[in-house]
């Protein structure tokens, strides 16, 4: 296989903050290189420069973002090919070597064979697409901010239930509002709400919420009269928690402006039509399957695709008494999570919510369901992007027509 490829080394690098472990083989295994290396540019060179000596160089790495970056920018400028081994096969292909150790230099070793022995393995490396490396910079800041705002999020309503849970039962569920935040961030708890008066509350909501208004300040001083007594820590509350609102305000304005530099990126990608015309797949879910999969391309076909993303089930079965599918737990958790995320949001589609509700019929939970419903449309996507068609809904077939003129 690797004379096939024609390549004469194959370099491994298990990457670091302030150094690489590399290790290079020949097609017939001989090690031509077994060394820690810098992350710098002029070290990187020199390596690449000795060893393209032997012949045409395949570098691999195990991440090729973040810390793999300079890598795989030097070598591109050096003119030599880049691939990058997933983790999960890497994990799985270093069970087939002997020892337990977990060391820099074992990994690249088995990041060096497996480029040799097993190229299919391999999956292409994007970093030189500037869109994408720039998408890509976006979305993990994306995911970052994501984060935080769940974290205050959480944080709001943990304090609200523990002085007031009343009032967290109102606007709880919709604590990411603007109108709920601005109260929050003007009155504070329950007593600064009540202080504030149900004028001035109405006044910030209306605002904000020019619809739900008066349903919202209705909910919140039913709230304030449900609970009479005064917890403990209810003064405190009303100082942390304007500034709690105010700094998910800001996380969630941060990722407003995000996501407008994001779906920016993404309308200059071929793809991002084909991908965003399927129900359910907006801006940033879009943009985290580009950053995974690119055009597909790497895939043999829609099954490996779902058993890459660890949203096809995996079945158990010995001899005749234990047996049955299960989801996996394997997968690239990022994609299956752009996945899972676009099954929920497609379920305002009727196709979609079809399937969903044909599923649980049959017995299974919502999350299991919706699994279901990300593996059938996976099938689809897979086909969007192999052929660069954008998504139709399926047409009802003749026969179905005519059973259902006939009832």
């Amino acid at each position: 296989m690797a004379c096939e490829h024609g390549y004469g080394v194959f370099l491994g690098f298990d990457v670091g903050k302030g150094e690489h472990h590399a290790v290079a083989l020949a097609p017939d295994g001989t090690r031509l290189h077994d060394a820690a290396l810098p992350n710098s540019e002029p070290k990187l060179r020199e390596v690449f420069d000795k060893l393209a000596d032997h012949g045409r160089v395949l570098v691999v790495v195990d991440q090729p973002a973040s810390i793999g970056a300079l890598p795989v920018a030097v070598a591109r400028a050096c003119g030599h090919d880049v691939a990058y081994l997933p983790g999960l096969a890497m994990r799985r292909i270093a069970d087939l070597y002997p020892g337990n150790a977990k060391t820099d230099a074992r990994d690249a070793l088995v990041i060096a064979d497996a480029a040799r022995t097993l190229p299919h393995t391999l999956r292409q490396v994007d970093l030189g697409d500037d869109t994408l490396a720039e998408m890509e910079v976006l979305v993990g800041y994306d995911d970052d901010l994501a984060g935080e705002a769940t974290r205050l999020s959480n944080r709001i309503r943990e304090l609200l239930t523990g002085i007031h849970p009343a009032l967290e039962r109102a606007i709880g569920p919709d604590i990411t509002h603007r109108a709920v935040l601005e109260i929050l961030a003007h009155c504070g708890g329950p007593a600064g709400i009540r202080a504030a008066g149900r004028e001035q509350v109405a006044a910030i909501a209306a605002e904000h919420a020019p619809r739900k208004h008066a349903k919202l300040v209705d909910r919140v001083w039913a709230a304030l009269d449900e609970q009479t007594v005064t917890v403990p820590g209810t003064t405190a509350a009303d100082t942390v928690l304007p500034q709690l609102a105010e700094s998910l305000k800001t996380v969630l304005a941060q990722r407003k402006t995000l996501a407008a530099q994001v779906e920016e990126l993404l309308d200059a990608h071929p793809l991002a039509g084909v991908l965003t015309s399927m129900p359910g797949i907006g801006v940033r879910t879009a943009s985290r399957i580009l950053l995974e999969i690119g055009d597909a391309s790497s895939f043999a076909s829609s099954a490996h695709l779902a058993a890459y993303a660890g949203i096809a089930p995996v079945t158990h079965k010995s001899g005749s008494s234990i047996k049955g599918e299960h989801p996996t737990r394997a997968g690239n958790r990022k994609l299956k999570r752009a996945f899972f995320l676009a099954a929920f949001a497609a379920l305002s589609d009727p196709v979609s919510r079809a399937y969903y509700d044909k599923k649980r019929a049959e017995g299974k939970k919502h999350n299991a369901a919706l699994i279901c419903l990300a593996r059938r449309r996976c099938d689809v996507l897979f086909a969007m992007l192999r052929n660069g068609t954008y998504y139709q809904p399926p047409q009802p077939s003749k026969e179905n027509e005519k059973l259902a003129t006939a009832a």
